[in-house]
């Protein structure tokens, strides 16, 4: 798909209409992603997830959800061989650094290295914190799942950005996944100083129930993806959680 030509200040302007605190032309560069990590990234964290493709491309979707005011993309592929794995993500990293959105990449960072993707997410029995920094960088996000307290705390001070908790409402991904209560939530907010992103069954039905528990966004998978009308849907679920944020 070709380049939509819009210009940097654009963005800033659509930030500016979704109240984006402290993004400006300036912080939306490419190089600003990483050294000067924004909460506000977080907001509305888009995951991927190729159960409701149907006849569209992943490609397509991300830009529907990116179009409704998703802040962040998350490539998760969990049926993908590496090499496809690896086109689609060039291909969807292109897409986002037109939008001056941040690419993470989930569990692989051999991958978000080789393409030089904004960052990558890690859960508990992925690569330990520590050696994904020294792969990746200073200058890269780093995302960590923490279910508990205390590995919220170890994540922090292993260096992570920003922490992904839940599953709130279960899951749509992970079946196995037993629903977080929204109390431990809040106090795994507390107990850290980097900003935390609520994960797991989040919809439109359900986001205002998070309001006042400390988290700086929520991740989404089915909530924006499962949309008859993604773009559509992306803009509803984003207005819903700028209110509660």
């Amino acid at each position: 798909m070709q380049d939509s030509g819009w210009s940097p200040a654009f963005f800033c302007c659509l930030g500016n209409f979704f109240r984006i605190p402290g993004i400006t032309k300036a912080s939306m560069t490419r190089s600003n992603f990483m050294k000067n990590f924004n909460k506000e990234w977080l907001r509305l964290y888009a995951v991927t997830d190729r159960t409701w493709l149907g006849d569209e491309t992943l490609y397509e979707q991300v830009e529907k959800a990116l179009r409704g005011g998703a802040t962040m993309v998350q490539i998760r592929e969990k049926e993908l061989d590496e090499a496809h794995f690896e086109e689609e993500a060039r291909q969807i990293q292109t897409l986002c650094r037109s939008y001056q959105v941040p690419l993470i990449i989930n569990d692989n960072v051999a991958l978000a290295k080789r393409i030089d993707a904004d960052g990558v997410h890690i859960g508990q029995s992925d690569m330990e914190m520590k050696n994904a920094r020294e792969i990746l960088g200073e200058d890269k996000i780093i995302g960590v799942t923490a279910k508990t307290i205390e590995q919220a705390r170890a994540a922090e001070a292993a260096g992570a950005d920003y922490l992904g908790s839940g599953a709130v409402f279960g899951s749509s991904t992970k079946t196995d996944a037993k629903p977080m209560d929204h109390a431990l939530l809040a106090e795994i907010c507390a107990s850290v100083t980097i900003p935390v992103v609520a994960i797991g069954g989040i919809t439109a039905d359900n986001v205002t129930q998070l309001k006042g528990r400390g988290m700086a966004g929520v991740a989404v998978v089915s909530g924006i993806f499962a949309c008859p009308d993604i773009e559509a849907g992306t803009k509803h679920l984003r207005a819903l959680v700028d209110e509660i944020l």
